[in-house]
């Protein structure tokens, strides 16, 4: 059993903030990978350092069998993480499951889920924008290791910071939390979705989720465009452009994970047509669900998807429109893309994310 009673044992620091946050892809990955690490560890015995998780005051966090919870500082969000956090881990080794850390920390590990400050800058409100492309210069430059999610973004992080590849450790996600969660059927009353044909699409309207090419497929569709709806709302705080057209596209706005999953589970397909991701967690969501993929052709969801997905230039909304017809007309086609997602997200889990970081926690330890 995992024990951390042997003297002098050191401790690694988890920035623990995200529990305090809205759950997005990075509050998701941060979450789950954390909870993944507990019971990981749970089972071993002379790990050879502890781990405590450290949140601002206040703030509700799931019960750990082995990681170490203690609430500090004086303040909340940014001024928690930029203050409060370095003051309490001083030398020690601090570890970000997200992208941001305390710039004046030395001794630390973020993990950079993509570049989209750099690579779509239009995107994101200009405070939100400069301070992360701050962030990562200070910290990513000057870390030991730098943390990602997949070989996309590795190559991101060496191209747009610098950062040599060998210094870069590379995790993964997963989909094991649907697992814990019966389908919430309700939703599908709720927007008048029973027995409706309808394709999904999950996440903010923004420019580089590319929603657009929803609307310019649908156009060229017509009449026999299906009924699409879309879950998710834009951060006006995070992102410039929260005026994106949502034109023939019901849009749903934040909903719970058991909604999620139902919805997962009754549409004929889930597109997602995004130019730019450094993973897509919705993708690998939707094919856990048995859900056929239209996805975006570029690298990232490709790691993720496959050979299970049938793909579109996200900059050419006629393709979109040509398989968005297809799918709805094959009903073998949807059968054949569901068992192949299933199947291909099985590759992925939030254990072997655990594991992934564990073994960067001790190689970073005595770094």
């Amino acid at each position: 059993m995992y024990s951390s009673s042997q003297p002098n044992t050191p401790t690694i620091y988890l920035n623990g903030r995200f529990f305090s946050q809205r759950i997005t892809g990075i509050q998701r990955y941060a979450r789950e990978t954390v909870l993944a690490l507990d019971k990981l560890i749970t089972n071993q015995a002379n790990l050879g350092f502890k781990l405590k998780l450290l949140t601002p005051k206040g703030v509700c966090v799931p019960t750990f069998k082995a990681i170490e919870v203690e609430g500090y500082g004086n303040f909340q969000g940014h001024l928690w993480e930029q203050i409060d956090l370095p003051c309490r881990v001083g030398n020690e080794l601090l570890f970000s499951f997200g992208p941001t850390g305390p710039v004046v920390k030395k001794r630390q590990i973020i993990t950079i889920h993509d570049l989209s400050v750099y690579r779509i800058p239009e995107a994101f409100s200009r405070s939100f924008r400069l301070w992360y492309q701050l962030v990562y210069t200070v910290i990513a430059r000057r870390s030991k290791l730098t943390m990602t999610v997949s070989r996309f973004s590795a190559e991101e992080i060496n191209q747009c910071l610098g950062v040599p590849l060998e210094k870069t450790r590379i995790s993964t996600e997963g989909w094991q939390h649907l697992k814990l969660i019966d389908e919430d059927i309700a939703i599908l009353k709720k927007f008048e979705l029973e027995n409706k044909a309808f394709v999904l699409a999950v996440s903010s309207p923004t420019s580089n989720k590319n929603f657009s090419a929803i609307v310019k497929a649908f156009k060229l569709l017509g009449s026999s465009a299906p009924h699409c709806v879309a879950a998710g709302k834009t951060d006006v705080n995070v992102f410039s452009d929260v005026g994106v057209s949502m034109e023939s596209i019901q849009p749903l706005g934040y909903i719970t994970d058991a909604e999620l999953k139902c919805l997962y589970k009754n549409a004929a397909c889930f597109i997602f047509p995004s130019l730019y991701e450094g993973f897509g967690i919705p993708p690998l969501e939707a094919m856990a669900c048995g859900c056929p993929i239209l996805a975006a052709d570029i690298p990232a969801v490709k790691e993720v998807c496959g050979d299970s997905a049938l793909y579109f230039d996200p900059q050419r909304p006629d393709q979109l429109a040509a398989l968005v017809q297809e799918i709805m007309a094959n009903m073998d086609l949807r059968q054949t893309l569901s068992l192949s997602g299933l199947a291909q997200a099985e590759k992925f889990s939030w254990e072997q994310g655990a594991l992934l970081n564990l073994a960067v926690l001790k190689e970073a330890l005595y770094l």
